[in-house]
C-alpha cells in the first residue's frame, strides 16, 4: 500500500434522538432490563486471556446504591508485570504491520459501536455511570468519532512526505514508543476511556490501560468490542484496580515509555513526580500527556441574549451532573440583567427532574460515588454557613436510594469565594454579578481567578465586547465558546485540551494527540552516491 493513500474525511457520528416511537428507544430500553438482570463477574484482560485475582470490589449502581450486580477483579503488583510482558510479547508484531491494517481494527470498532454495538454500550454507560440517555448516546457517538477520524488523522500524516531532491528518496516514519504505554482513564466518560488506550495503540504501541474503578462495566463492554474488532492479543491489557498499585508499579519499570492520562490535578502532578524520579530506569523519555482539572466559567455581556444564556447555564452546568471537567462551575453576569433573569433561572433549575437514568424523562441522574457526594455535600455547607452566599436553588444532598444532589445555583458577593475558585465535580453553579460598567476590569477578575484554564464561554452580540472579551481571555481557557456553553466539544470540529493547571493542551480530537505516541525516523535513500571524498573547491 502507498503511504500517501487516504481515506476520505469522515463525517461525525448523528446522535440519535430516542423519542417515544423510535426504534432506538425500544432497543435501548430492552437492552436496559437485559443489562439489569446479569450478575457481572468482569475479570482483567492480559494478553488476550481472562484474568480473576480473586481480589474483587463491587459494582456499585450510582442511582441504586444498594444494588450490586456483581464485581470486578483487581489488579495488583504481579499483574501488571505480567501486563508489561504481554504488552512487550505484542509490541514487535504489532508494530510492523501496515498503518492501514492497524486502522482498519479502529475503523471496524467505530462500525460496530455506531451500529450493533451501540445500544449495549449506551445502556452500560447509563447504569455504570449515572447517565442520561442523552448524555450517553453523545458519549458513545463521540466515541465513534475517535474511532474513524485517528485512523484518518493517521492517514494524513503519512501523506505529508518531505521533498526529495535529484538522485535521492527521503520519507519518514511513524515508529512507536520503545516500550509500553500507561492509559489511566476516568470515570465519567466512556469516550475518554475508550479513546486514551488506542490512539497510542493506533500508532503501534501497546498498552497497559487502567480503567477508573467507577467505570469498570462500561470499560467491560470496550475490551469485548475490540476483541470482536480484531485487535490483537496483548496490545492494549486491561488492568484495573488501586491506582497507587497499579499505577506505581508500571512507573518503575524501565519499559514504561508514555502516560497517556485524564483525571484530576492533583492525581497527574504526582504521577509526573513519580516520572521524574524514575526517569534514570527508561530507555527514552516519556511522552506524558494529561488532561486534568478544570472551573469553566461563563461570562456574559450586557448586550447577551438572556434565554440563550440560560439555556447554556443550565445545560452547561447540570450536564451530567456537572461531573465533566468543562462543566460551567462559575459565572459573571451584569447585575442588571442578573436581576432580570435570577428568578426564572432558578425556577427553571428546581425544576428540573432527577432520578434514575432508566427514567428517560429524567434531566439529572446521581453523582458517582459516595466520596463524590460527600465531597459537594460538605461544600455547600460551607455556602450556607457564608455570608456572602446564598442557594437560590436546589442545595438538596440524598443518598437514601442512591448519590442525588439537587441541582444547587449560588449567587455570591464575593468573587474569590470557594464555589468561584475550586474545582468542584458536581451540580453547582456559582454566579457573580458585577457592576456593568466594570466589564473589562471583570474580565480580568474572571482570568485571575483561577488556576484552571479548560473551557470557558463569552455570551455577547457587540462585537467590541466579543474582540475584548476573547482577547482578554486567551489564557484563560484551551477550548473557548461564543455565545454557546462552555461543554460538548466535537471530534474534529472542537479539538480539546486545556493549559495552566488543566493538563499538557495536546488537543484530543486532533492530528496533535497522535503525534506525541510516535518516535519520527526520517529515512534518506541516496540513489547515486559520491565515490569520491574531494570536494570541487579543494581543487
Amino acid at each position: 500500500m502507498n503511504a500517501d493513500e487516504t481515506a476520505p474525511e469522515p463525517a461525525n457520528e448523528k446522535e440519535l434522538s430516542y423519542a417515544p416511537g423510535t426504534p432506538e428507544r425500544d432497543a435501548l430500553l430492552a437492552k436496559l432490563a437485559e443489562l439489569k438482570g446479569k450478575t457481572f463477574d468482569i475479570p482483567l484482560f492480559i494478553g488476550g486471556g481472562e484474568v480473576r485475582t480473586g481480589r474483587t470490589s463491587p459494582i456499585v449502581v450510582p442511582h441504586d446504591r444498594g444494588r450490586r450486580p456483581g464485581a470486578w477483579h483487581r489488579a495488583g503488583a504481579a499483574e501488571v508485570d505480567a501486563a508489561i510482558e504481554a504488552a512487550s510479547k505484542a509490541r514487535a508484531d504489532w508494530a510492523r504491520r501496515p498503518w492501514q491494517e492497524r486502522a482498519g481494527v479502529f475503523r471496524k470498532a467505530a462500525e460496530l459501536a455506531a451500529g450493533p454495538w451501540r445500544a449495549t454500550l449506551v445502556a452500560a454507560t447509563m447504569l455504570g455511570l449515572s447517565k442520561s440517555v442523552q448524555q450517553a448516546e453523545a458519549d458513545i457517538a463521540e466515541l465513534a468519532d475517535h474511532y474513524r477520524f485517528n485512523p484518518y488523522y493517521l492517514g494524513r500524516l503519512y501523506a505529508q512526505q518531505p521533498p526529495s531532491a535529484e538522485g535521492e528518496r527521503n520519507r519518514l516514519e511513524y515508529r512507536p514508543l520503545e516500550g509500553f504505554v500507561l492509559a489511566l482513564t476516568p470515570f465519567n466518560f466512556t469516550s475518554i476511556a475508550g479513546n486514551l488506550p488506542t490512539a497510542p495503540a493506533i500508532m503501534g504501541n501497546t498498552v497497559l490501560w487502567k480503567p477508573a474503578s467507577a467505570a469498570v462495566l462500561p470499560a467491560y463492554y470496550l475490551a469485548l468490542l475490540w476483541k470482536e474488532a480484531g485487535l490483537p492479543d496483548g496490545v492494549i491489557n486491561m488492568i484495573p484496580g488501586p491506582g497507587g498499585e497499579v499505577g506505581a508499579r508500571a512507573l518503575e519499570s524501565g519499559e514504561f515509555a508514555g502516560l497517556n492520562f485524564t483525571g484530576t490535578t492533583p492525581v497527574f502532578n504526582s504521577t509526573w513526580t513519580a516520572i521524574a524520579r524514575n526517569l534514570h530506569k527508561y530507555k527514552i523519555y516519556p511522552r506524558v500527556v494529561g488532561e486534568t482539572g478544570g472551573k469553566g466559567f461563563v461570562f456574559a455581556h450586557a448586550s447577551c441574549d438572556p434565554e440563550a444564556l440560560s439555556a447554556a447555564l443550565i445545560r452547561g452546568a447540570y450536564d451530567y451532573q456537572g461531573q465533566k471537567w468543562s462543566a460551567a462551575t462559575r459565572a459573571y453576569v451584569p447585575r442588571p440583567l442578573w436581576e432580570r433573569m435570577r428568578g426564572p433561572l432558578a425556577e427553571k433549575i428546581d425544576a428540573l427532574k432527577v432520578g434514575p437514568p432508566e427514567d428517560l424523562s429524567c434531566f439529572m441522574n446521581a453523582v458517582i460515588d459516595e466520596l463524590s457526594f460527600d465531597s459537594v455535600k460538605a461544600a455547600l455547607e460551607r455556602v450556607k454557613r457564608s455570608p456572602a452566599a446564598r442557594i437560590l436553588a436546589g442545595g438538596g444532598c440524598d443518598k437514601t436510594e442512591g448519590y442525588y444532589v439537587r441541582p444547587t445555583l449560588i449567587e455570591t458577593s464575593d468573587p474569590r469565594s470557594s464555589t468561584m475558585q475550586q474545582e468542584l465535580l458536581g451540580p453547582v453553579l456559582t454566579v457573580y454579578p458585577y457592576e456593568e460598567a466594570g466589564f473589562a476590569e471583570t474580565l480580568r477578575l474572571c482570568d485571575e481567578t483561577s488556576p484552571y484554564a479548560l473551557t470557558g464561554a463569552l455570551f455577547a452580540s457587540d462585537e467590541d465586547a466579543i474582540a475584548l472579551g476573547s482577547a482578554a481571555l486567551a489564557d484563560a481557557a484551551g477550548n473557548f465558546y461564543v455565545n454557546d456553553k462552555p461543554t460538548g466539544a466535537a471530534v474534529n470540529r472542537q479539538p480539546f485540551g486545556g493549559g495552566r493547571a488543566s493538563g499538557t493542551d495536546d488537543k484530543v480530537g486532533w492530528p496533535h494527540h497522535l503525534l506525541r505516541w510516535t518516535m519520527v525516523r526520517s529515512v534518506k535513500r541516496n540513489l547515486a552516491p559520491p565515490r569520491d571524498h574531494r570536494y570541487p573547491f579543494m581543487a
